[in-house]
């Protein structure tokens, strides 16, 4: 996702009043390994990072009946809603998406180079029955089948790459790889994908269908969901889903989910990525009247484009323009005879990403074309992707066991964002595709902005630092029970039938 910061449009009190903490930690245990808030990867892990007595729930408790994601026990029974594994996490299978996640998380890759990523989520599927297919699409793209059956697919879908971001979290598993760092929650997403596996199939007695599991390379660049699907025939290959499911980690309160309200506007904004190249003339910084400056024509270029917006929109119209990168020479003693400009563009229909490229192209040969420049510069749309729009009637499904799972509390109505996905790929030719927030942002923090703080570190901030306790475990249920809540009853039904 590029550049997120998601906002809820309603809150509850007991959205941030669960007692989390902000899911840092001061050190690893003394026996050795990490720990997320207490939960030490070789022991027994807690949801909240607490080893109990009893079986363990996401925030640690364990009231007398069976626990929710969120430790309590009436929402998903009061609604006669099970999940595929009924009760809490188990320990072992909890401990397993911990470590994980830690693994993950201290060796992030960057978007074409996920190799090691691709192969620990490939390993954890194969673990579970999954056939794996690997190098779907031409780069590290991967496909993991559970068959049970006849009855619907289901697709999940979890993100490979990382983002050139230097961490700055603190955190004892921080990063490895110098200026690289997991600032999006991939890692989460991967974590969670492969327990929500685990979890349908430990339960394949109560549902029939094929379970598709994507590892999807280059989300961070917009470009991996569309090779998948042309390059990698993923739905010719594979076949096409009844349901694409997917979340996303998001500043919101830990051990919340968020989904877009019935009949709203988009979730997330379409998007276009665009590289362009100044030519210049290069040249000793001494003799300037013998040179073409790109760095001054690229400086121009960047402030006629952030006007952009404001002359090509009406004012109720939402658009974002970005000039996220500028690159350009090697010396201050030398004028180099090219720069380069990376420009994001968004919008929340079609029209006015078309309007808003043509009028940035304009912009920029216009100022080429002003100082005189050598040869007329470049500029390449690299990437696109429309605007995500969930589909109502899934959304409204798996919104339905969500709040059985969680509470209605928990549950929050998800404000359109300037983000933007892939994903809405996947759901090219009206496939229904469902996707949700998951809160990773812990008590602590959360409070501390909601009282004139300074902000939660948003994704790719270098501070962005999930709240693995809380978040995890309910990334693992949300997306096992809303695949649940597609396939097929099966055997289940078959014994209510029989019975």
């Amino acid at each position: 996702m590029r550049c997120a910061v998601v906002t809820a449009a309603r809150t509850t009190e007991n959205a941030d009043d669960d007692g989390h903490g902000d899911g840092r930690t001061g050190g690893g245990p003394a026996g050795g390994g990490h720990t997320v808030d207490g939960c030490e990867t070789g022991g027994e892990a807690a949801g909240d990072g607490h080893a109990t007595g009893g079986e363990a729930t996401a925030d640690g408790h364990t009231p007398g009946g069976e626990a929710t994601a969120d430790g309590r026990a009436t929402g998903r029974q009061a609604a006669g809603v099970t999940s595929p594994a009924s009760g809490p996490l188990p320990r072992p299978l909890l401990r397993s998406a911990v470590e994980l996640y830690l693994d993950l998380h201290a060796h992030p890759e960057l978007s074409g180079h996920e190799h090691r990523t691709a192969d620990r989520l490939a390993a954890r599927l194969a673990e579970h029955g999954c056939t794996v297919t690997r190098s779907v699409g031409g780069g590290h793209g991967l496909v993991g089948v559970l068959r049970n059956g006849p009855g619907p697919t289901v697709l999940l879908r979890t993100e490979l790459d990382a983002l050139p971001v230097t961490e700055a979290t603190g955190l004892p598993y921080a990063s490895t790889v110098p200026g690289v760092m997991h600032a999006c929650g991939h890692d989460l997403h991967i974590a969670a994908v492969t327990g929500a596996v685990a979890l349908l199939a430990a339960s394949r007695e109560a549902w029939r269908g094929t379970l598709l599991v994507v590892g999807q390379p280059e989300e961070e660049t917009l470009s991996g969901a569309r090779s998948l699907l042309e390059d990698g025939r993923l739905y010719e290959r594979f076949g096409v889903p009844d349901a694409v499911l997917a979340q996303h980690a998001a500043p919101l309160p830990a051990g919340t989910l968020a989904h877009a309200p019935a009949g709203g506007e988009p979730l997330m904004a379409g998007s276009i990525a665009v590289e362009a190249v100044l030519h210049g003339r290069g040249g000793h910084a001494a003799t300037p009247h013998l040179n073409l400056d790109p760095v001054l024509m690229a400086a121009a270029t960047v402030l006629r484009l952030r006007t952009v917006v404001a002359e090509e929109t009406v004012p109720a119209e939402q658009a974002v323009l970005t000039v996220g990168s500028v690159r350009a020479g090697e010396r201050g003693n030398i004028t180099p005879d090219h720069a380069e400009l990376s420009i994001t563009i968004r919008a929340f229909t079609e029209p006015a990403l078309d309007r808003l490229v043509a009028a940035a192209e304009r912009a920029v040969r216009a100022e080429a074309a002003a100082f005189g420049a050598p040869r007329a510069p470049e500029f390449t749309i690299t990437a696109r992707s429309p605007a995500l729009r969930p589909d109502p009637a899934l959304t409204a499904r798996v919104r339905r066991v969500h709040e059985a799972l969680l509470g209605p509390g928990r549950v929050l109505d998800l404000a359109g964002s300037a983000a933007t996905e892939d994903f809405p790929h996947f759901a090219a030719g009206g496939v229904p595709a469902a996707y949700w927030m998951l809160g990773t942002t812990g008590a602590g923090p959360w409070r501390a902005a909601r009282a004139g703080g300074g902000p939660v570190p948003p994704n790719h901030a270098p501070g962005f630092a999930p709240d693995v306790r809380a978040a995890l475990p309910v990334g693992i249920t949300a997306l096992a029970t809303a695949a649940r809540q597609v396939l097929d009853p099966g055997a289940a039904r078959d014994r209510g039938t029989a019975s």
